[in-house]
């Protein structure tokens, strides 16, 4: 019984590892709630999606599969080449059987290394290619969310899962897949040619599979969730430097910099935290399997050298030194591909997770879409009316209660009112940025819910108060459409809106570069841009949004007299509160708490004395109010 100490010795130390794991998993089971370890997609329903991205290019896949199993040949016939070496070595050592196994190792080994090579590049191209595709429909996916989805999800999320976590997905189509299938077919490879030399030494091997297994299973819980709180952490930062630095003159401006230095040690020491805890979680698995993986050596010099000495046979099959070396060398190819798979699926891990993240937003449902019978209008005249139009951002906090007003066909119209009084509402709602939850909206007496979105908004050009630029030139963000305009059109709009003013000026005109977010022109500069791109579109309706509240008194002059101009060319919106902008509307509403208060022309509210009178005054006291 003895002999067999040290055998059982062996069993109680992986037993006793495998009991405090078993322990460990059952705790995180039970308290996964708890710590917030949640699965919210299965990673059956993560394949299938992600398995329509690899289907188009399913010939390049199987390609590679049958150049893979060329390539596991090394794997498979090298050790057994060097135990039959070592047999000739230790014979009468004939040379020419000894010659003929070496140039044997040496042919497999360079067939293996080119099937590598080839495997490689074709699997980087079928990668890119799917990378590009999947960041091009989440793109695309993104840009049908409607204002509301924008205004709750931060920008640094978003970025996020166009940049990292795409880059994740596209590892596992390049190198995870491919890698996991060979490992997998090395493994069988291995266990084949281990049960065709020995089967009582194979058997010995395969008695550590269900250990393998099992904390293979456990390691699984705990890398999974490793995986998402890096995610999560990533996220955070990302989300937090698109805010900040984009906020950084305020940050500067007020001093804050400690304070956000704070906030930001906080979120990248949280990252760290998680990152260390990943590290941690693979810092034992992989131990364990090197453990489990020198037993079995153990084992094997045990077993193998008792029976070798004792020239024992099992089932009609002799340990011989040859067996032996085979053994030792097929062991080391049977764990290697195990401790590769543990270090693979830690990045699978972080697949899944990217991939959950990605389709978690590719889930959203677009808030404002087009309706089935949804028809395109190649013109419309520009008659507007609002019918007991109810709309919320959040639900029962109403900001318009039952507005109604109709505007006929090129009438300039003017909406004026506290701020919060639901004017920029009104105007967003026409372009249907949201959709209202009572009431209707028509243009030409259509619902616009019936209009195809892309339709309805090109007949619409607006003009914000903050005017956002593309980085690129004066021309690309007049045009910035795909439609073709020549330099005469842009410089034509230019002209028209008296932006050729400082265009003209410029080194290089309409080529002038834009830094970011235009910042290397004034305010005013911006907006005689603004007005530019939007007249070269020849928009039926036109609305105004503040457009004159951030510039000075030389450029609202300019943009007065630009107003003047586009006035006849369709339905004008506008919303102001500098009331000299508006005097000569067609019509002015006055809008408060969500309701219309009064409207007519600027004399007829002046002689009421109502709201628009007492908005006047309070602008120009001290003036004789001429009614």
């Amino acid at each position: 019984m003895h002999e067999y100490y040290p055998l059982i010795l062996v069993g109680a130390i992986v037993g006793l590892f495998t009991l405090i794991f078993t322990l460990a998993y059952v705790f995180m089971k039970d308290k996964k709630k708890a710590i917030g370890f949640d699965r919210n997609m299965k990673d059956s329903e993560i394949i299938r999606r992600l398995f329509y991205y690899a289907k188009p290019y399913w010939k390049s896949f199987l390609f590679v599969f049958f150049v893979m199993l060329v390539s596991i040949a090394y794997d498979i016939l090298s050790p057994y080449l060097v135990g039959q070496a070592e047999e000739i070595v230790k014979g009468n050592f004939p040379m020419a059987s000894l010659l003929r196994i070496v140039g044997m190792y040496a042919a497999v080994l360079v067939v293996s290394s080119i099937c590598t090579y080839i495997q490689a590049v074709v699997l980087q191209k079928i990668g890119q290619r799917i990378l590009s595709n999947l960041r091009e429909d989440l793109f695309t996916h993104i840009e049908q969310l409607s204002h509301d989805q924008f205004n709750h999800i931060p920008v640094g999320k978003l970025v996020t899962r166009v940049t990292n976590d795409t880059n994740a997905i596209s590892q596992m189509f390049t190198s995870i897949i491919i890698s996991l299938a060979k490992n997998i077919l090395v493994i069988i490879g291995v266990v084949a040619a281990m049960l065709f030399l020995n089967l009582e030494l194979t058997l010995m091997v395969l008695c550590f599979v269900p250990f393998i297994v099992l904390f293979t299973i456990i390691f699984r819980k705990f890398s999974r969730q490793a995986y998402r709180r890096v995610k999560d952490g990533t996220t955070d930062i990302n989300t937090f430097l698109s805010e900040n630095l984009s906020g950084m003159k305020i940050t500067q401006i007020f001093n804050c910099e400690p304070k956000k230095l704070r906030e930001f040690r906080s979120k990248n020491d949280y990252l760290s935290w998680a990152k260390r805890q990943q590290i941690f979680v693979f810092s034992i698995f992989r131990p364990i399997v090197y453990m489990l993986y020198i037993s079995s050596v153990l084992c094997l010099l045990y077993l193998g050298g008792k029976g070798y000495i004792q020239n024992t046979s099992f089932m009609g099959q002799v340990i011989t030194s040859g067996t032996l070396v085979s053994f030792y060398m097929y062991i080391s190819k049977f764990f290697n591909p195990i401790q590769t798979l543990a270090e693979q699926f830690n990045w699978l891990q972080s697949a899944f997770a990217s991939a959950e993240k990605i389709f978690s937003v590719m889930d959203m449902v677009p808030e404002v879409v087009d309706e089935p019978d949804a028809i395109e209008l190649p013109v419309i005249r520009g008659e507007i009316e609002f019918k007991d139009v109810w709309f919320a951002y959040e639900p029962g906090e109403w900001v318009l209660k039952g507005i109604s007003f109709h505007i006929n066909p090129k009438e300039t119209v003017a909406f004026v009112g506290s701020t919060g009084s639901g004017k920029t509402t009104i105007l967003s709602l026409l372009c249907r940025n949201y959709d209202i939850q009572k009431g209707q909206i028509l243009v030409d007496g259509i619902d616009i819910r019936h209009i195809k979105l892309s339709c309805l908004r090109s007949h619409f050009g607006q003009m914000l108060q903050d005017v956002f630029l593309f980085s690129g030139t004066i021309r690309s963000n007049i045009v910035l459409r795909e439609d073709s305009f020549t330099d005469e059109e842009v410089l034509d709009a230019c002209h028209y809106v008296n932006a050729d003013h400082f265009i003209n000026q410029l080194p290089d005109g309409l080529d002038e570069e834009v830094r970011e977010r235009g910042n290397n022109f004034s305010a005013g500069q911006r907006q005689l841009l603004s007005f530019a791109r939007t007249i070269i579109h020849k928009p039926d309706v036109i609305i105004l949004d503040e457009a004159t509240a951030n510039i000075d008194t030389e450029t609202e002059q300019l943009i007065q007299d630009s107003l003047e101009k586009i006035m006849n060319i369709g339905t004008m919106l506008i919303v102001a509160h500098r009331l000299s902008t508006i005097q000569h509307a067609d019509k002015i509403m006055v809008i408060s708490h969500g309701q219309i208060l009064e409207q007519g022309n600027h004399f007829e509210l002046l002689e009421k004395k109502g709201a628009y009178y007492e908005l006047y005054r309070l602008q120009y006291q001290g003036t004789d109010i001429d009614c």
